[in-house]
């Protein structure tokens, strides 16, 4: 008899005869009629002694005088072997005293069957029993997580505020909005960070700016943008980073914290997108000339409280402006900016874009090709295909600007005041306000 464990094989067969038969006449007219069809080797009888043939069942139905059945055969030979042996069924056409017609309807491949039953338990097994175990493990190494985290985190002066362990050790540093911002960037590997605890600003912040290279990162909502206004007036920043519009620090993943912070912004690009407006009218022109003393005003005082409280404001504000000359352009009272006299022909495309943030392109007959925002400029310079002679922009005039200037062919640079250039190709000419 086949054993079950050497089947690869079964041959399923259907019978249709014109008369009453049972199963042991379907089994013998098998072995009677294909004897010594195949030749030797291929005997039903000797390969069913062999053990690569097995038990053939056969289930039989009777009805109205005629015989339809099934035959099943196991076999362990090969793909080839078991067509054949399967095609010689196919040449019996009696069975007992009835004529009758035997058909291949399929081979099944036993160890495919079994593949598909172990996938099928494999899918139970991983849905129905790692699942109660996965969400524990999870917890735990979350667990473990913010246990570090926490254990990292450090708390600045006397205020206690929270901090990451280099604040104090490294060159520049992050300044967040709250606790769990700094709790996320830890988590991320980012330990120079320091929260300011909402708008009012710590004092021990505002002085720990003043030595350090600082960039100013928050949410991607109206109270990042109050928060950054403030740090502008108290405190000393370099840069400016914000979340993508709508979401929190703390909830921002490696990748959009990485990104945010690539695509941070020199605060003098952005000075005048984020000077908090006070009473134009109230406005005293020392006001106007330092960005710490633009604080805004309410309407129900009188106008000479206004003016004790400016000038109180501004010997406070005497020793913050330590950086001013080194990072920030002044904010000059004239309205106008004077270029040297060679650059005299851009006056007026830098008056008409003085305080907008923008850039334009001109051509060599000075007319403008395009006009841009000054933190698309890089972006627009690369990709145009114009040709640029003149570049005109309310903002600081850069290394990676002036290289891609040089590449493009561009002949003027015209801007605020000059940025921390290394090299300056001799193909371009740079022009800058005069004083800045």
């Amino acid at each position: 008899m086949q054993s079950s464990d050497t089947t690869k094989y079964i041959i399923h067969c259907k019978l249709n005869a014109d008369g009453v038969i049972e199963r042991p006449d379907i089994v013998g007219a098998i072995f009677g009629q294909t004897e010594g069809l195949l030749g030797s080797d291929l005997d039903l009888r000797d390969l069913q002694k062999t053990g690569r043939i097995g038990r053939i069942e056969v289930i039989v139905n009777t009805k109205g005088g005629k015989t339809k059945g099934n035959i099943h055969i196991p076999s362990s030979l090969d793909r080839i072997e078991t067509s054949i042996l399967a095609a010689s069924l196919e040449t019996i056409d009696r069975v007992g005293p009835c004529t009758a017609k035997i058909e291949v309807s399929q081979i099944e491949d036993v160890r495919a069957t079994k593949r598909k039953q172990i996938v099928d338990r494999a899918k139970i097994i991983l849905t129905e029993m790692f699942d109660e175990n996965l969400p524990e493990s999870q917890e735990i190494a979350e667990e473990v997580r913010q246990s570090v985290r926490i254990e990292e985190m450090e708390y600045y002066g006397k205020n206690k505020i929270p901090c990451g362990p280099n604040v104090l050790d490294s060159d520049a540093i992050i300044v967040v909005e709250g606790r769990a911002d700094v709790l996320n960037l830890l988590r991320y590997g980012i330990k120079n960070t320091i929260c300011v605890g909402g708008t009012n600003v710590p004092p021990e912040v505002a002085e720990l700016t003043k030595k350090k290279t600082v960039t100013a990162f928050t949410d991607g909502d109206r109270g990042g943008k109050l928060i950054i206004k403030e740090l502008m007036q108290v405190a000393d920043i370099d840069y400016v980073a914000r979340a993508p519009d709508g979401k929190s620090v703390e909830d921002l993943v490696q990748r959009e914290i990485v990104r945010a912070l690539r695509q941070k912004v020199p605060v003098e690009q952005v000075i005048d997108a984020y000077s908090i407006e006070g009473s134009a009218k109230s406005a005293t022109p020392v006001a106007k000339k330092s960005r710490i003393t633009r604080v805004p005003k309410r309407k129900e005082r009188a106008k000479p409280e206004v003016a004790r409280q400016t000038s109180k404001l501004i010997k406070l504000a005497e020793p913050i402006e330590r950086k001013e000359s080194r990072h920030r352009p002044e904010r000059r009272s004239q309205s106008r900016r004077s270029y040297p006299p060679e650059a005299s022909r851009f006056n007026q495309h830098s008056e008409e874009l003085t305080g907008t943030l923008s850039a334009r392109l001109l051509d060599d007959k000075d007319k403008v090709i395009s006009e841009t925002s000054v933190r698309d400029l890089v972006n627009t310079l690369k990709n145009s295909e114009d040709k640029i002679k003149s570049v005109v922009f309310d903002g600081v005039i850069t290394q990676r600007i002036l290289d891609i200037a040089s590449s493009k062919g561009i002949e003027n640079l015209v801007g605020v005041k000059r940025g921390n250039i290394v090299k300056n190709p001799t193909s371009v000419k740079v022009y800058t306000a005069q004083g800045a």
